[in-house]
């Protein structure tokens, strides 16, 4: 187990290891900076020798490919997340999503701002879990990708700009259900 003081780094129930709250984090608190200081390219590529996978790997905007660095690496998918990522400028963050108390593993959703045809089996195990995972944003179902709408980038909405305002325009239609720790199973 590995301690920042904010967030420890521990074995997870969903995979392998996993990132967990060290304190309680209420809706909106920042719990960390995301280091996209390694960036993966053709000259500069991962180096298996050094730990460096590709499912470790974030793609961001303009096919920018960066290598998560710890402790973000091992955030774990949720289909109940309880974080999402937010940029400002060119720095990527950790927000809660709502209330997360001490000892919660910190999720996010993986799908959110997600492309490619990526598919795999989750683990999460929430009551809101799809089981199989396509990581493409606009393979998850409706409601999700508009209740998602307000945690997308803005460099994904101007690459997807057709699609997000298509669902924008379908917003109306949709009653989010109530977030909180009665549905969080962690």
């Amino acid at each position: 187990m590995t301690e920042t003081g904010e967030i420890l780094v521990k074995v997870s129930r969903i995979h392998g290891l996993g990132v967990f709250a060290a304190r309680h984090f209420k809706e909106g608190d920042r719990i960390l900076e995301i280091d996209d200081s390694r960036v993966v390219t053709k000259e500069n590529p991962l180096v298996k020798d050094k730990g460096e996978y590709e499912t470790y790997c974030d793609y961001l905007a303009m096919g920018k490919v960066v290598l998560m660095r710890w402790p973000e690496r091992h955030i774990n998918h949720s289909c109940d997340p309880n974080s999402y990522v937010r940029a400002i400028g060119p720095v990527r963050y950790v927000y809660a999503r709502r209330d997360c108390l001490a000892g919660k593993e910190i999720t996010y959703d993986y799908c959110i701002d997600g492309g490619g045809d990526t598919v795999w089996q989750c683990n999460c195990d929430s009551y809101r879990c799809r089981k199989t995972i396509h990581s493409d944003f606009f393979h998850m179902p409706l409601d999700l990708q508009i209740e998602y709408l307000p945690l997308l980038s803005d460099w994904y909405i101007e690459q997807n700009q057709k699609k997000v305002d298509a669902l924008g325009h379908r917003s109306d239609l949709w009653v989010p259900e109530p977030q909180g720790d009665a549905h969080d199973f962690w």
